[in-house]
């Protein structure tokens, strides 16, 4: 039987990259379908039930709907008396992509205590012809608000004139 831990982290996954979308910063409202099939694919799973945490390893993929996030590696790190997962971390290269936008950075962390994701390292926001970058986007998923830092730049294309 798959253990519950690792079906929660992988919603909790997508929900913290849907609510990326929600912020202060506009990518076109990324919609998640949640009632749609979350599908994780790795090449190693490791779960430690003493630590509290899962690893997936290599080449993570996972969807739901026309989400995607994909990263090295993606650990999930529970809270062991509540089976509660406290934080989602995501390293070696991580996107977020929908039909429309994406977000890149070397790492990723989702603090669910506090409603912090923070991106780290190379951070590249894109909507089409729009872009902006960073080298550290911290985003609060509670009040959805954004912030930027690290020689903040930015592509704004205007409409037609």
């Amino acid at each position: 039987m798959l253990n519950p831990v690792l079906s929660r982290a992988a919603l909790l996954l997508f929900w913290a990259g849907a609510s990326m979308a929600q912020t202060n910063i506009d990518l076109g409202g990324m919609q998640v379908d949640t009632s749609a099939a979350i599908e994780v694919t790795a090449d190693s799973l490791a779960v430690d039930q003493d630590t509290g945490s899962a690893v997936f390893r290599g080449n993570v993929i996972i969807g739901q709907g026309d989400l995607r996030l994909s990263a090295g590696t993606v650990e999930v790190i529970y809270v062991t008396e509540s089976n509660e997962i406290a934080r989602l971390m995501a390293d070696g290269g991580v996107t977020f992509v929908t039909a429309t936008e994406a977000a890149e950075a070397q790492s990723a962390q989702y603090d669910i205590e506090t409603g912090l994701l923070t991106l780290t390292g190379d951070v590249l926001l894109t909507q089409g012809p729009s872009a902006i970058s960073a080298e550290t986007m911290i985003i609060n998923v509670t009040d959805g608000t954004a912030s930027m830092t690290g020689r903040v730049r930015t592509v704004l294309q205007q409409g037609e004139n």
